[in-house]
């Protein structure tokens, strides 16, 4: 028999979910920068060895404020994942428990699949460190196992794959492909590459307003080029001078290093093309959110 199943990762933002997922793919499915609340979708990992097909979902970062209809979307996002799964990795930072691991620890009370707890940036220098960060917070919700792993290293990471395995139901066939590794679209991940560059390029002054939208993606298979033309979305014009830059340096520099990774991904070159406007309030807007691609449920 077949084995498949889903895996849905979960912790409070910037505490590495991401780097895990792409470590584990082996490919980058899942933005990463070091600015908290990075990933705003549910994204879909698929990896499938032999007979076994893990699914695994990078959720956004759980957090408690919700000022804006986007950062309830990424709560229900995020909590939305720790139902229909069949295990659970709640992925935390060694040694900083906060208010937001206690909030998530509220959601998984009740919870009957099992959670591993991934211990993350350890390495077997911090051993001692790491086991006294356990003992502290053992005894706050019933884990099936504890896992220590360094994601950027990618340190035990297939010791959890092994784990995972074990508990993934047996079925009659896989719900993907096998060479598949994500169910999203590529002008989603072209879109998300650019927003990772954004949030790189700009840093500690990058606003959260920010989004991105592709008004075109075509692919000329003869001259194998694609023409990518992509609005960044801002929410007022003093935004949109910082996303430009003096002279537009900023704005060259998202672009260039945006058509590297695009161009790694789709295998050709691309004509890429990026536009600032601003568009006011999008961000605490539901209709605004949809058409960029948010589901709110």
């Amino acid at each position: 028999m077949k084995k498949c199943g889903y895996i849905s990762i979960i912790g409070r933002p910037n505490v590495g979910k991401s780097t895990l997922l792409n470590n584990i793919l082996k490919y980058k499915v899942s933005i990463t920068s070091r600015k908290p609340q990075t990933t705003r979708h549910q994204i879909t990992g698929i990896k499938t060895l032999g007979d076994t097909q893990f699914i695994y979902v990078d959720t956004p970062g759980i957090h408690n404020q919700e000022p804006k209809a986007i950062n309830r979307y990424m709560n229900k996002a995020a909590t939305s994942m720790i139902r229909d799964v069949d295990v659970i990795l709640f992925v935390v930072e060694i040694g900083k428990w906060t208010e937001l691991e206690d909030n998530i620890v509220n959601k998984l009370q009740n919870c009957s699949i099992p959670i591993f707890l991934v211990v993350n940036k350890v390495d077997k220098k911090r051993s001692v460190e790491a086991a006294l960060f356990i003992d502290s917070i053992k005894n706050k919700v019933k884990f099936y196992d504890v896992i220590y792993v360094s994601a950027k290293q990618g340190h035990n990471v297939n010791e959890l794959e092994s784990k995972i395995e074990v508990l993934l139901p047996e079925t009659e066939y896989l719900l993907y492909e096998e060479d598949q590794v994500t169910d999203r679209s590529t002008k989603f991940m072209v879109a998300e590459i650019i927003r990772e560059k954004i949030m790189r390029t700009i840093g500690s002054e990058v606003p959260y307003q920010i989004a991105v939208e592709i008004d075109s993606y075509k692919v000329d298979a003869e001259k194998n080029i694609a023409d990518i033309y992509a609005s960044i979305l801002v929410e007022r014009d003093s935004q949109k001078g910082i996303v430009i830059g003096a002279k537009g340096s900023k704005l060259k520099k998202i672009g260039t290093d945006s058509r590297i990774d695009i161009e790694h991904m789709i295998g050709m070159k691309a004509n890429l093309k990026t536009f600032v406007k601003v568009k006011s309030g999008w961000s605490d807007d539901d209709r605004a959110l949809k058409s960029l691609g948010y589901d709110l449920i």
